[in-house]
């Protein structure tokens, strides 16, 4: 693996939201992991036709396992799909992808040359890549980050900071009561902070650490704006479920979202080595019966009272079967909840919507660290040729929540990029 930075820039358009959604494109390659981004700085543009607009610039730093060849390619192909057209010579650009460094090495043809040729020049690279490794040492210059920025002239108009976490808010859930169970991490902890973005207050629900758990609500809190609490409840207990129903209900008096996300963990460290016995009877307690004793709890209640939206968390392939022994596990527990979905549908219609999330490849924890045929096997399986990502989820979660999904009820809505 090597370490890369990856400079990106936007001036035309939404600039931060295409930074927001670039970085997410990255998170999503194949073969590409996302360590850290940068907060986004405001500059003057450098060069271009007179009175271009200001730059929003960032910083990421990754590993990789690709080529600096692939690399490239991957990064023309993320600029290419947010509709950047290489012309005019430092032409205003929707985005801008470049390769700062790749590891220690320098190379000066072909194609991408490394160091950037311009990277030690230019403020609006060095202050976002000092935020992230001020002591790194260029590989040519044997000069540190801080030292090559600290040597550029003073800056007539210094640049403006935007926050890490600077997502724009909407409102289309102002004022609706949420609660995500499995909210610590992944794919639960992306829905709720993509329902706290469009205005709803939300329960966290975790397992293991509160702490954890409290920090994500403070996230939605502080950056959001937001109100949130915290509840830890074991699912596998189904005394447990009832008090994490009944403690959710009177926090802010009811809900009106609830998101059944949380699932067991049996790929990821000391489950993997359990037995098919444990880990199935762990997935049936967690997926399956907390499911069904959670949401016939939170739809009863909705129903007498002003309604709502219930979600499951199902899994695309339990339709279609998958090959491996995840597939035996996970294929009959997700198929139950997915079933399960449509009926609870039927009985809580009209006052209250149910619908089923069935993710495909996600980038999540086990993504991460997924083999190089895992990687491959993502590619190759998904039209879209890339991983999903939690936010991918979360945006599904949103729609489905709000008054724009008003008629859509009982369905299994794949969030898979395209597989079949």
């Amino acid at each position: 693996m090597a370490r890369v930075y990856l400079a990106l820039g936007s001036n035309l358009g939404d600039r931060q939201r295409y930074l927001d959604e670039a970085v997410g494109r990255l998170h999503a390659a194949i073969g590409l992991t996302v360590c850290s981004k940068s907060p986004y700085y405001e500059t003057s543009p450098v060069g271009g036709p007179p009175n271009s607009p200001a730059y929003l610039n960032a910083v990421v730093e990754a590993d990789t396992n690709l080529s600096p060849e692939a690399l490239l390619q991957t990064l023309l192909e993320i600029e290419r799909s947010f509709g950047r057209v290489r012309g005019e010579l430092n032409a205003p650009r929707t985005l801008d992808l470049d390769l700062l460094l790749y590891g220690d090495l320098v190379r000066h043809a072909p194609d991408p040359i490394v160091p950037h040729p311009r990277m030690h020049e230019r403020r609006f690279v060095l202050k976002p890549l000092a935020s992230l490794a001020a002591d790194l040492v260029h590989p040519t210059i044997k000069k540190t980050i801080r030292e090559l920025l600290d040597g550029l002239p003073p800056e007539p108009d210094p640049p403006r900071v935007y926050p890490a976490e600077s997502l724009k808010a909407s409102d289309e859930l102002i004022g609706l009561r949420a609660l995500v169970t499995g909210a610590t991490s992944g794919i639960g902890r992306a829905i709720a902070l993509e329902l706290s973005r469009a205005g709803a207050d939300v329960i966290v629900h975790g397992r293991r650490s509160h702490d954890t758990a409290a920090m994500v609500a403070a996230t939605i809190s502080e950056l959001r704006g937001r109100r949130s609490d915290v509840i830890m409840a074991d699912l596998s207990s189904s005394t447990e479920c009832a008090r994490l129903v009944d403690d959710a209900w009177g926090v802010w008096g009811g809900l009106d979202i609830f998101i059944q996300n949380a699932g067991a963990d049996v790929v990821t460290d000391d489950a993997r080595d359990w037995t098919f016995d444990r880990k199935l009877q762990m997935l049936l307690a967690v997926d399956v019966t907390a499911t069904i004793h959670l949401c016939r709890a939170v739809g009863k209640l909705m129903k007498a009272g002003r309604g709502g939206v219930i979600l499951t968390m199902g899994w695309d392939q339990a339709e279609t079967g998958f090959s491996e022994e995840s597939g035996l596990l996970f294929g009959p527990v997700k198929g139950a909840v997915m079933c399960f979905t449509r009926s609870l549908a039927r009985n809580l219609a009209p006052q209250v919507r149910v619908n089923c999330l069935a993710p495909g490849w996600i980038k999540t924890a086990w993504g991460e660290s997924a083999s190089d045929r895992w990687q491959q096997r993502v590619a190759s399986e998904t039209p879209l040729g890339r991983w999903g990502l939690p936010e991918d989820v979360a945006a599904a979660a949103r729609w489905l929540a709000s008054p724009a999904a008003a008629y859509v009820t009982g369905q299994i809505v794949r969030i898979n990029g395209g597989t079949v």
